[in-house]
């Protein structure tokens, strides 16, 4: 788990201005990683990092400005391909040397500020794509909060399963529907099955939903038949996106048992466009525990520095702007907010852990999802289901409009920071995709 360094000192400043506006998501503290080109430009897709409101374009850079014979150039190169699994591949000390490197070239007074002023590109003038090559996508199911309160709704006497407690539980997603913020995509069709009916319908989604999550890109993978030790897994993790797992919760209830989620889930699952890396959350990081009557995890889930530093203090928060919202100038609302350290019952490292333990591979920019953050109290819900209560109370906007689940031309906008008193902002941006018309 990475240690404290000089790239974390609050007192450092940049010379983009933007980067030192008090609130901003991206100090250069942080640092995040993206794919991009220029807006509606056929400029090849290229690496780049964010600082304050601008992409530095790491294609641009030249690489007679980092240290000779250090493995920043390396890095440097892998970062400005049009994806970054190369750079993933090359494990921790490559990702620390460049954020390092990059680091100290982006500070008030460094000598590279006039020769890279010409690599900076505004944000608002760039487009997106997911920036990794996604072989695999694995979705889980971290937040007991979550598990309960819609376990409940299902199963009143038993809402919570009993190997919910021992195992991290997940699902194998599909990793072609993956798709950048800005995402726009069709109400899905499904079969659904009614009440009272005798037989299901083929018909367009009534009970559509979002799901607040977290993405993790995993670094360096394993060989087949290798797992990945606790004690190893943090130097696997390459860094978080935000990740809205779309859902068709009317198709789920029909297709889900005996195998899980397909059709409902499979059809959009939108990504921030920015890799937050581990090391840049290392001031966030927090003492992961379970309450003292539950189960705690078998001994390959377990060590000191997970217990110790094996959580994050990250908010998360979720908005809704409707298309009257639109329509009418109206900005987005917030329907939740909620915080991952709270939230989660297993660390990103024992999802890890327990993916590999049967000997499964991973590969650099395979994608774990972790599943709906929702916390314990009314304002904490990660969905619509929980908002709703299953569709049973619809609840009201502030413009009077009433919701139960997702209508066409609502989009939902994610959003996760870091930041405490003292401590410099760490920001995931945000995601955004709109639901149209089937």
């Amino acid at each position: 788990m990475t240690d404290l360094n000089e790239t974390h000192d609050p007192a450092l400043r940049s010379w983009v201005a933007s980067a030192n506006r008090p609130g901003c998501d991206f100090p250069i503290q942080n640092l995040p990683f993206t794919v991009f080109r220029r807006k509606g430009s056929d400029e090849p897709w290229r690496g780049g990092i964010a600082i304050g409101a601008e992409i530095v374009d790491l294609a641009a850079i030249n690489r007679g400005h980092l240290p000779a014979g250090s493995d920043a150039i390396a890095a440097l190169q892998a970062a400005a391909e049009p994806a970054l699994n190369q750079l993933m591949a090359m494990g921790a000390p490559a990702w620390s040397a460049l954020r390092l490197a990059l680091s100290r070239a982006l500070r008030e007074g460094a000598p590279q500020a006039q020769a890279w002023r010409a690599a900076l590109v505004a944000q608002a003038d760039a487009e997106f794509r997911v920036p990794a090559q996604v072989g695999d996508y694995t979705d889980f199911y971290t937040s007991i909060h979550h598990a309960t309160t819609v376990g409940r709704l299902f199963r009143p006497d038993n809402p919570l399963l009993p190997n919910y407690q021992w195992v991290p539980i997940g699902y194998h997603g599909r990793a072609s529907s993956l798709s950048v913020s800005g995402q726009s995509f069709r109400r899905p069709h499904g079969q659904t099955f009614a009440p009272g009916a005798s037989a299901p319908t083929l018909s367009p989604s009534r009970r559509l939903d979002y799901e607040l999550e977290l993405g993790l890109f995993v670094g360096t993978g394993n060989e087949p038949g290798q797992p990945i030790g606790i004690a190893d897994a943090e130097s696997h993790m390459f860094g978080l996106c935000l990740l809205n797992d779309w859902s068709a919760r009317d198709l789920q209830s029909w297709e889900y048992q005996p195998l899980g989620p397909f059709l409902s889930k499979n059809f959009a699952t939108t990504l921030s466009p920015w890799i937050v890396t581990m090391e840049a959350l290392a001031p966030y990081r927090a003492a992961f525990g379970r309450p003292a009557g539950d189960p705690q995890p078998l001994p390959y889930l377990d060590s000191p520095t997970n217990r110790e530093r094996g959580a994050i203090d990250l908010s998360l928060e979720v908005w809704l702007q409707t298309q009257k919202m639109r329509e009418a100038g109206d900005p987005p609302t917030r329907l939740s907010k909620t915080n991952f350290q709270r939230s989660s019952y297993w660390t990103l490292a024992q999802l890890l852990v327990h993916h590999t333990v049967n000997g499964c591979n991973l590969q650099p920019g395979d994608l774990f999802g972790s599943g709906t953050q929702s916390g314990p109290d009314a304002g904490e819900e990660g969905s619509l289901l929980e908002m709703s209560r299953g569709g049973k109370q619809a609840f009201k906007l502030p413009n009077g409009e009433q919701r139960t689940f997702l209508e066409d031309g609502d989009t939902v906008i994610l959003k996760g920071y870091c930041e405490r008193d003292g401590g410099v902002r760490i920001g995931l941006g945000e995601v955004a995709g709109t639901v149209s018309p089937p």
